[in-house]
């Protein structure tokens, strides 16, 4: 944690640029934006099921695309059956 107190007659645009300063050298700003989008990598079993289920939603989202029976609510029972 950075803490930065304000200085006797010490403007606020000095403190901010102080401050700012005082992050920029700490790295914290570099360690935060390489991690912002990283996700934690999911294990071999739970891709798997992942993807098994995918290919069941999309194999009956093309069977009642073919019927002409596809839409939102149809989309929800499939959910809700295959889960």
């Amino acid at each position: 944690m950075i803490y930065i107190q304000r200085k006797e007659k010490e403007t606020a645009e000095a403190l901010i640029r102080r401050f700012s300063r005082r992050v920029q050298q700490s790295g914290v700003l570099k360690r935060v934006r390489k991690l912002r989008f990283r996700e934690e990598e999911q294990s071999r079993p739970k891709r798997r099921d992942e993807a098994l289920y995918k290919v069941k939603i999309r194999k009956e989202i093309n069977r009642l695309k073919k019927l002409g029976r596809f839409d939102d609510e149809a989309l929800r029972d499939i959910k809700k059956k295959i889960r």
